[in-house]
């Protein structure tokens, strides 16, 4: 017979993608099934009796973490999220694997092969301890608390929706962002969109070494900045490289520019 999986992340595209590159590298795995939620993995798992799950650890109602703590013994588990720091941990406790999103090929195909060693061998999946001392693990991290206190990896992609469609937009092509109350206009290379969410939470995850704010309203990826133009009143107009706008820099944020 042979072997099956379960895929398990609430982004559609990121799912899609992992079934397509498993069909590549692994022809002979059934992707018998994907969910959405925590929830949906556990009522597919009874259903299809998958041999190896792939769980997103943060998805909405029952997270991946505590969808595994009902599967642990029963399938090899390999841990999906956009969290370096956690992998580390994942291994020491038990974890099969682990994939970083955004996970690439060479990556996933060396968690096949991991996979399929498992498999073929007597070894165990997560056990039910593993998977408790693991739970300790990452709430320690997600609240600053753990080893070292490692640092939460900088925001990579932003994810923009668009009807029945999901745009990954890496974060190294964004120009700008510029909010309205709830939502935030994303400016990158290759053109623009509009996300809910604010310009706080973006500030609070992308790297502060490369993306600054300039005003209440307005972060700017330092990289694609031509010159700065210091105005009256302890203000500045920021030009940009190859774009047409030009941003004010708010009296509130224009130390940042002095200390450089």
């Amino acid at each position: 017979m042979p072997h099956r999986a379960l895929i398990a992340d609430d982004e559609p595209l990121l799912r899609e993608r992992l079934a397509l590159h498993l069909q590549v590298l692994w022809p002979e795995l059934e992707v018998a099934a994907q969910a959405r939620n925590g929830r949906e993995a556990l009522a597919l798992f009874d259903e299809f009796a998958p041999d190896v799950v792939f769980l997103d650890v943060h998805m909405p109602g029952l997270t991946g973490l505590e969808a595994a703590r009902a599967i642990a013994g029963r399938a090899q588990i390999v841990f999906v999220t956009a969290f370096e720091q956690y992998a580390v941990q994942a291994f020491e406790h038990g974890a099969i694997d682990y994939l970083v999103k955004p996970f690439d090929e060479d990556r996933l195909a060396a968690t096949v092969q991991r996979l399929k060693a498992r498999l073929a061998g007597p070894g165990p999946a997560v056990s039910v301890a593993g998977m408790a001392a693991l739970k300790t693990v990452m709430e320690q991290l997600a609240q600053g608390l753990g080893p070292g206190s490692p640092r939460r990896q900088p925001l990579q992609w932003i994810k923009a929706s668009s009807g029945n469609t999901l745009r990954l937009i890496p974060v190294d092509e964004v120009v700008f962002l510029r909010s309205d109350e709830k939502y935030t206009l994303v400016v990158w290379s290759g053109g623009e969109a509009v996300i809910r969410r604010s310009i706080k939470e973006l500030g609070d995850e992308l790297d502060a070494e490369r993306f600054v704010q300039i005003h209440r309203s307005t972060i700017v990826n330092l990289r694609h900045v031509a010159q700065v133009v210091r105005g009256a009143n302890e203000t500045a107009e920021l030009h940009l490289r190859d774009r047409p706008e030009v941003l004010a820099v708010s009296r509130s944020f224009l130390h940042v520019f002095r200390q450089m």
